[in-house]
């Protein structure tokens, strides 16, 4: 599930939902509204994972 990979990210990160959101969707309420039920679109799904693939390799993270 998304919104899973996404929390597992944030932590590992210690980015700001808001910051994930405005950076990976261009919506600072996008993880908000997942937590609260929102099923993103499959789209959205690979661009939002692109971006934390992509963040990854540029900083090493985890």
């Amino acid at each position: 599930m998304l919104i899973r990979k996404i929390e597992v990210f944030l932590r590992h990160t210690q980015m700001p939902p808001t910051k994930f959101g405005r950076l990976a969707t261009s919506d600072p309420r996008f993880v908000l509204d997942l937590r609260n039920g929102r099923t993103p679109r499959p789209d959205t799904e690979k661009k939002v994972e692109h971006f934390m693939n992509k963040y990854r390799e540029m900083t090493n993270a985890y």
